[in-house]
């Protein structure tokens, strides 16, 4: 018997959940979302597949994507506690250099940390071309 597990993430942009898949190299599907009536630009569903059919998926439940999967069936290279702690982080990344750009700001550094962490060095320019640093 299935035991499916929603885990409510916080992810609230598509383009941002694809980008983070695609720079993990984690292969997708996306879907049209047929359990929402309201047509949005979130209104789809990214569905990682699985060798035994028991696909992995997240659902845009109309304010965010919940991650959707049956633990008893998972077959992915890492646990879901470290799958859930690497998308988060990845898509965390994203969002920030990307919501950092539409005020001017530019990712001048990416390092990926030993203890698994990453560090994000970003810099914006003023009319003083002095640079800061966050």
């Amino acid at each position: 018997m299935s035991h499916f597990t929603n885990v409510e993430t916080g992810f609230q942009d598509l383009k941002y959940l694809e980008k983070t898949l695609d720079f993990l190299n984690i292969e997708y599907q996306k879907e049209i979302n047929n359990s929402s009536s309201i047509k949005e630009k979130n209104n789809f569903n990214l569905v990682i597949n699985q060798l035994n059919g028991n696909n992995i998926q997240f659902n845009w439940n109309g304010q965010e994507y919940d991650l959707v999967f049956d633990a008893s069936y998972w077959e992915q290279p890492y646990s879901i506690e470290n799958f859930i702690d690497m998308i988060s982080q990845q898509y965390a990344c994203e969002a920030i250099t990307n919501e950092s750009q539409k005020i001017g700001f530019q990712p001048v550094e990416y390092q990926q940390n030993k203890d698994g962490s990453s560090t994000l060095i970003l810099e914006r320019w003023n009319e003083n071309n002095i640079g800061m640093i966050c």
